[in-house]
């Protein structure tokens, strides 16, 4: 059953029931992308848990989000039950055997494995804008925050540099509109308001350092296995924004960082999307274009992208056209918009002359699927009704102690359990601040200082003794001589004070004058 090349994914049976034959996903073929469908309870996480599987035994690093807590059954060996037995004794699987596969556990919340960070910066303005579901101008000042940062040298890290610079652009507001376009307050307002419902949601341990880098989740073992990375999203789920937005950010970031090899002969990582539709949940067409972007053109850096949800219709058709690799589970068909899904299913399978694709995916069994993969040229194999291969590591989640032995052993363990706060906006500009307020209290002293002195120096008495009493052109003189010395600069006080010397002094002269002259008259 196993072959080189080649993931086992169950045994296809012929409308009478008797086995038909081995069902394939070609490695080669794995980076074309695929979609895992089906309602609950019908065998979506079993059949991504055997996907897993395959993969890491070819050496293919993988990526999925555990929403359950079932996939981190993947750390164990399976456990010895007689539905499993009975299940590969039907499809012929002989080389059945339990295994544990290594795995390596993220948790954005750090609490149910290693704390998976990145910077507001490398997430930047559109997904940010997504994150937070503002509005064009809303997003247009977060664009406008964005360029600000890097024409002024500075980095946007966390949650509180983004904030910081807010408040900044706030109090410029006049400076920056002339240069970038208009910042209103209330935009500002309306965007920190959303970054405190994201830090609430627990945004402040995700937009931080210590950032992931792409390749300590494309990690291979010792032995040549691929690592299966699983994402603990069971309280992320509550937040189901963020998650998306992650999970779109890390698909971003894969994307700009691989190098383009074209179709290897087994991918360089394989990413598993479950809940998927809350991907494309009211996005708007900026986010789509890029999702369809990404998706389309990610194959080339050697990445498959698989799409976990309950319906295809939850899928745009504009991403579902590039889904090549399909495992549909049974879906009901009680109300008009799931019998749709239903037909939306059928048509995508090339047809089987054998039965309807139609009526069987209403009457599936817990385990079963119609299937169909890629096979040579890039060409859909005919559909199948298939039974699903039972796992090799547990169905069901690991306990407590069995995860944190697992995540002590991690080997990134180390590099990721400490965060690091490094100068960025909010440092620069808190030292800015600072600064502006130090210079300002200088310059006010400054002015004190200068206004008491001219205090001390400018009220003065005039010096009586200068004044002359004689009416001769030389006492004039003399007058205006020490007049001209005088400050330029009067207050209104001093003047006041300057004149009434100065009546004093001609009221005092004339009456010298007349005595004299009274004396002499009677002398004679």
């Amino acid at each position: 059953m196993l072959e080189e090349g080649l993931i086992y994914l169950g045994t296809s049976r012929h409308p009478d029931d008797t086995i038909n034959k081995p069902e394939y996903l070609n490695l080669k073929l794995a980076n074309r992308h695929g979609l895992i469908t089906g309602a609950t309870g019908t065998g979506k996480t079993v059949s991504l848990q055997v996907l897993a599987e395959g993969f890491s035994n070819a050496g293919v690093p993988v990526f999925c989000a555990d929403v359950k807590g079932d996939l981190s059954g993947l750390g164990a060996k399976g456990e010895a039950k007689d539905f499993l037995a009975a299940r590969a004794e039907t499809i012929g699987f002989d080389d059945y055997e339990y295994a544990e596969f290594p795995v390596i556990f993220w948790d954005l919340f750090g609490k149910q494995g290693h704390s998976i960070r990145a910077t507001i910066s490398e997430m930047g303005p559109l997904l940010l804008a997504r994150l937070m579901d503002l509005s064009d101008a809303q997003e247009g000042v977060l664009n406008i925050a964005f360029k600000i940062a890097d024409d002024e040298g500075m980095l946007l890290l966390d949650l509180k540099d983004l904030r910081s610079l807010l408040i900044n652009m706030a109090e410029r507001a006049s400076e920056i509109g002339s240069e970038y376009g208009l910042v209103t307050k209330q935009s500002i307002g309306a965007i920190q308001r959303q970054l405190l419902v994201l830090d609430q949601q627990g945004g402040d341990k995700f937009f931080a350092e210590p950032a992931l880098e792409i390749a300590d989740i494309m990690r291979t073992t010792r032995d040549g296995r691929g690592a299966i990375n699983i994402l603990a999203a069971e309280r992320l789920m509550s937040s189901p924004r963020l998650y998306s937005t992650f999970l779109l950010w890390l698909l971003s970031e894969l994307f700009e960082e691989l190098p383009e090899i074209g179709d290897p002969d087994r991918p360089k990582l394989v990413f598993f999307f479950d809940e998927a539709h809350l991907l494309f949940d009211e996005a708007p067409k900026a986010l789509l274009a890029k999702v369809e972007q990404v998706v389309k053109l990610i194959r080339s850096k050697g990445v498959g992208v698989y799409f976990v949800t309950q319906n295809p219709l939850d899928v745009p058709e504009s991403v579902l056209s590039q889904l090549g690799n399909r495992v549909q589970h049974a879906l009901r068909a009680y109300t008009p918009r799931e019998q749709k899904a239903v037909k939306t299913a059928a048509d995508t399978f090339r047809p089987n002359p054998e039965f309807d694709a139609e009526d069987v995916i209403k009457n599936l069994g817990v385990g079963e699927a119609l299937v169909s993969t890629l096979g040579k040229k890039g060409v859909p194999s005919m559909v199948q009704r298939t039974l699903i291969r039972p796992p090799s590591s547990r169905m069901g989640p690991l306990t407590e102690s069995e995860r944190e032995e697992l995540i002590n052993i991690s080997p990134v363990g180390a590099k990721y359990s400490k965060e690091i706060d490094r100068e960025s906006a909010f440092e620069i500009l808190k030292r800015r601040a600072e600064e502006a307020a130090k210079a300002e209290e200088e310059q006010q002293l400054r002015e004190e200082r200068g206004e008491v002195e001219r205090t001390r120096t400018g009220f003065q008495l005039p010096d009586f003794g200068e004044i002359s009493t004689k009416k001769t052109t030389r006492s004039r003189k003399t007058t205006r001589t020490t007049r001209s010395r005088s400050s330029g600069r009067q207050t209104v006080t001093e003047a006041a004070v300057k004149s009434l010397a100065r009546t004093m002094a001609s009221s005092l002269g004339r009456a010298l004058v007349r005595g004299i002259l009274g004396g002499l008259k009677k002398g004679f």
